[in-house]
């Protein structure tokens, strides 16, 4: 067995000389085979080892012994020992988990907090081939895609899984070779969880009626989709990175045109993608969550949206698709009286306006830069200001007789909803001049019959 795990942690680089081991020990055998086999490398691989054990608060008086046998184990061994005691039901209920769910998230928590104190390093648990097999069958039962059959994996992230490959018989008899002592879990005898009964009913059933080598078969089974969601990951990446057009903590914006020549299932990972980045994980995302963002952007609503879980939201706007986290943010309205010459700041936004009076001899005019505009000076009636946009604002676009209304004119350059009172208006005592970033006005454009001209440049 150990050179088994050997090299599936050398080919899979789980573990490198100088790392903080932390691994979880419960006392029963899956995980005493992990430790003691993890002993034996350590001679071949210089890596530290410390212990850790929770108490979950569910099986008193048994529990306490298996935390004792842990403890006095780690003492024998001369090992760094660390212990918890949780509640997991009450966590369960107070956060609406299952029991096992909670179990997980309380047992990472606790071997994170171990790292962090260590300063960093990975987590050994005793999964083996067995339970990659009971995972299978019980995510093919829920109900899952490809990324869900390739079952668990000799590494995700800071967790390392070396005894993955090993079954569960071959475990039983490294331990009764070497006389290593273990405890046994009574709850894992009882099939009042679905994992129990998949594990103590169908496989042997499985084994005796249909295929009696079906912990190899699903092992395979998980490999080869494992190859195949790695390529479409992959794949899925480099066109998620293509389609962002913009991208920030909470937010971000795909180019919905070639979202749409994807196949679907691209597109549906391109979402995941979207929701791992804003929110940091998928917890609690579902197949229907994914399902209906994807019908969202195929029937391209402009202006559509929809709430799903941890406050992310999926919209269209124009031809753009969006994922973002909700932002308890009111754009409050802005007033600020503008300097004829000089520098303007825009608190609110860090928005900075610099102004200059030339004479129109001595203008050499920009048309490339949309954020420095020339407006004819002597038009100008009174101060000027900064704001933004107020109901029933009106203003007469560059090159057009007529005025336009404010509302009319962003949804015409198909300016998303949320954008539109950011964006800072110009204007003096009678009109607007200029929608920053967009159109000048047509009333006090630069004509023949200008002398002095104002140059405002807009910068953030």
């Amino acid at each position: 067995m150990k050179e088994k795990v050997l090299k599936v942690i050398r080919e899979n680089n789980l573990i490198e000389d100088g790392n903080q081991i932390v691994i979880g020990v419960s006392g029963g055998p899956d995980s005493m085979a992990l430790l003691y086999v993890l002993l034996d490398i350590s001679k071949e691989i210089d890596f530290n080892i410390h212990i850790a054990h929770i108490n979950h608060g569910v099986r008193g008086e048994e529990a306490l012994e298996d935390e004792k046998f842990v403890e006095n184990l780690a003492k024998k061994l001369n090992l760094p020992y660390h212990s918890k005691t949780v509640n997991m039901n009450e966590y369960a209920k107070k956060e609406k988990l299952s029991s096992e769910e909670a179990g997980r998230k309380l047992r990472y928590d606790f071997f994170r907090e171990i790292l962090s104190n260590i300063g960093g390093g990975r987590i050994a648990v005793a999964h083996n081939k067995n339970d990659q097999a009971e995972t299978l069958l019980m995510r093919f039962f829920r109900g899952t895609g490809i990324d869900g059959l390739k079952g668990m994996e000799y590494i995700n992230g800071d967790i390392i899984r070396p005894i993955l490959g090993i079954e569960r018989k071959e475990i039983e008899k490294y331990l009764l070779d070497r006389n290593i002592e273990s405890r046994l879990d009574k709850t894992n005898l009882e099939t009042i969880y679905n994992r129990n009964k998949i594990r103590l009913e169908l496989i042997p059933y499985i084994e005796k009626n249909f295929n009696p080598n079906i912990i190899d078969t699903l092992w395979r089974t998980a490999n080869l989709i494992s190859t195949e969601s790695n390529f479409l990951e992959e794949y899925s990446q480099k066109v998620y990175t293509e389609l962002v057009k913009k991208k920030s903590n909470n937010s971000i914006i795909l180019d919905g045109g070639l979202f749409l020549k994807e196949y679907k299932g691209i597109q549906q990972r391109i979402i995941r993608n979207c929701i791992l980045d804003i929110n940091g994980n998928l917890q609690g995302f579902t197949e229907r969550h994914i399902s209906d963002v994807l019908t969202l952007f195929l029937e391209r609503g402009t202006g559509k949206s929809i709430d799903l879980i941890d406050d992310i939201v999926a919209k269209t706007s124009y031809e753009d698709f969006i994922i973002e986290k909700r932002k308890d943010i009111n754009i409050k309205d802005f007033f600020h009286k503008m300097k004829l010459e000089g520098i303007t700041y825009i608190s609110e936004f860090d928005y900075k306006f610099i102004t200059r009076l030339i004479p129109i001899e001595k203008v050499d005019i920009n048309k490339k830069d949309r954020f420095i505009k020339y407006f004819d000076y002597d038009k100008i009636k009174g101060s000027l200001y900064i704001r933004n946009r107020k109901d029933g604002d009106r203003f007469v676009p560059y090159g057009m007789q007529g005025s336009k209304k404010i509302k009319d004119y962003f949804i015409d350059e198909k300016i998303p909803k949320e954008e539109r009172d950011k964006i800072p208006l110009i204007t003096d005592e009678k009109n607007i001049l200029w929608v920053v970033g967009y159109r000048i006005s047509d009333l006090y454009k630069i004509t023949d019959n200008t002398e002095n001209v104002l140059l405002i440049n807009f910068m953030k």
